[in-house]
């Protein structure tokens, strides 16, 4: 029914579910109609969330806020794009229960509601591989040609890891590496890569992750990494699905 939203929907359902219940009819073409517009009321209730990401620039917000909470002034930095057009995405999804917010002083962050948004992202992403005709072209036009370089799964990373047989690179931001990361990982951004690569022991292993499977940054590295010599792969998602799984985790700046 136009002009029915989500946040009406409970007034509307209680009030034809007394219809009905004092209905002498018990039942007709009226109660039809009634309860026709109490179930497209939670239906567009279920669309708010669909409309809610329905735009590659809060595609790209969730997936950064995946990471961890950010101020809207990083967050737009980070999609290129203005603070006022990154505070009405930001907007836009926080009224349909997606975001959170909290206010330190003048700065706003923003933060995604629940793991269960976080999870919706990640199933989005899924969905749309094996859906979208031509996704994986584009993910090949971005990220560029993955040929030799290789993966690794979050299972054999984590048994690796707790025997000591390899060396992990969290190649994220500083910032989103403090927010969280995989335990024992170390931070080797982008950005420093080379100054880094210094102290990397040369018969050591090393796999590369970062914010998730359309991340460039750890296929990059890895590229990097290849060419000095080094063993290297890349975990095949990201920190947000090794967090999911329940597998170890820690927070802070590295010591």
């Amino acid at each position: 029914m136009p002009g029915v939203y989500a946040r009406d929907a409970p007034t509307c359902i209680f009030k034809y579910s007394n219809y009905y219940l004092t209905s002498a009819s018990g039942g007709g073409e009226d109660e039809g109609m009634a309860d026709r517009a109490a179930k497209d009321a939670l239906y567009e209730g279920f669309a708010e969330v669909a409309r809610a990401l329905a735009s590659g620039r809060r595609a790209e917000i969730a997936d950064l806020l995946a990471q961890g909470e950010r101020p809207v002034e990083q967050v737009a930095a980070e999609i290129g794009q203005s603070i006022a057009n990154t505070s009405h995405h930001l907007r836009a999804m926080a009224r349909a229960g997606l975001v959170t917010t909290r206010r330190d002083g003048t700065r706003i962050f923003y933060a995604l509601a629940s793991e269960r948004v976080a999870a919706l992202w990640s199933a989005l992403q899924h969905v749309a591989a094996e859906h979208v005709a031509g996704l994986p072209a584009l993910a090949d036009a971005y990220l560029g040609s993955r040929d030799g370089v290789e993966v690794i799964g979050r299972d054999e990373l984590a048994a690796r890891l707790a025997r000591g047989e390899v060396l992990v690179l969290d190649v994220r931001p500083p910032a989103e590496y403090a927010a969280g990361h995989i335990a024992a990982a170390r931070s080797g951004p982008v950005s420093g890569l080379r100054r880094y690569l210094r102290a990397v022991p040369p018969d050591r292993e090393v796999v590369a992750y970062c914010r998730g499977p359309y991340c460039i940054y750890a296929a990059d590295v890895v590229r990097e990494l290849t060419r000095h010599g080094y063993r290297a792969r890349r975990l095949a998602d990201g920190f947000p699905e090794w967090k999911r799984a329940g597998l170890p985790i820690a927070a802070g700046e590295e010591g």
